[in-house]
């Protein structure tokens, strides 16, 4: 089923209410790490477009910009959050690099000599507040990415929140499409320069933006083979064993489509992407 991720940055203000396509960007192409290969841009439609439902009907990803998914969750910053998330406990990886490479721990024990980049350590969400405002003091490499499902021990006002989301609209989509269940939905908060590197997923995702901004680079499944995706039974199965660099491709031309979600834009852009298309992500402060 669909999987729907928020992703507050912590170091960007929220969207201006004034701001709209065609206003001043709050990113600057400085800021993105460069590539050897050209890119398209993903098409930014109304939810009522019927190029919009094509899309969505052949699973292939599109920027919705008047859907309101998750309206309610506009005003979640760190300090919104850290009074209203609760007290339970939240997923952190901490890595000395910018490169936040998934695996799954519990296929290690069949690799033995396979090390994780990054860590995973469980913490209150005050935790992590404080330890990521001592590191962007301090100015330290180290880096931070709560990644956490929402679940029974969040606060009242983030339920209330979360009732608002536009389920009616998303719903619609599962039913109409024959998706699977809703099974998830992913709070992201990562610290600028951030990066995902090239993955695919094998549910459908709605991807929400609520603050601060992210570049998305898509690759579609018929460039399966290109991403030296790693073994099935591997720790990093689904994901690219190229990392970040793409350097070895000889046939990168017409590889990848790309997209900056921009929540300053629309106040919120809704991305929705379907099962096997690998994504390459960068999170990006605003300037």
């Amino acid at each position: 089923g669909p999987v729907p991720a928020l992703q507050p940055s912590p170091s960007s203000p929220p969207p201006s209410p004034g701001a709209s396509e065609g206003g001043e960007r709050g990113w600057s192409e400085a800021q993105f790490r460069r590539y050897s290969f050209a890119t398209r841009p993903i098409p930014r439609l109304r939810h009522g477009d019927p190029r919009a439902e094509e899309l969505l009907e052949n699973e292939e990803p599109v920027v919705l910009t008047d859907t309101n998914l998750v309206f309610p969750a506009l005003k979640w910053d760190l300090d919104y959050l850290q009074e209203n998330i609760g007290n339970g406990d939240f997923s952190v990886y901490r890595a000395s690099t910018h490169k936040f490479l998934y695996y799954d721990e519990k296929k290690m024990a069949n690799f033995k000599n396979f090390k994780p980049k990054s860590s995973r350590e469980e913490m209150k969400f005050s935790e992590f507040v404080d330890q990521l405002h001592e590191i962007q003091q301090q100015g330290s490499g180290e880096r931070l990415y709560l990644q956490q499902t929402l679940n029974d021990t969040v606060g009242r006002k983030i339920v209330v929140d979360f009732l608002g989301f536009n389920w009616n609209w998303i719903n619609r989509q599962q039913a109409k499409r024959g998706w699977g269940q809703l099974t998830s939905n992913l709070l992201l908060i990562g610290m600028e320069g951030n990066v995902t590197p090239a993955h695919y997923d094998e549910q459908q995702n709605f991807f929400a933006q609520i603050q601060g901004y992210k570049r998305c680079i898509l690759f579609p499944p018929d460039q399966f083979e290109c991403l030296y995706p790693y073994p099935v039974h591997h720790p990093c199965d689904r994901q690219s064993q190229h990392m970040n660099s793409f350097k070895a491709f000889s046939t990168t031309e017409q590889l990848l489509i790309t997209d900056r979600l921009e929540g300053i834009e629309v106040r919120l852009l809704k991305r929705y992407c379907g099962p096997c298309w690998a994504r390459n992500l960068l999170n990006i402060k605003k300037r």
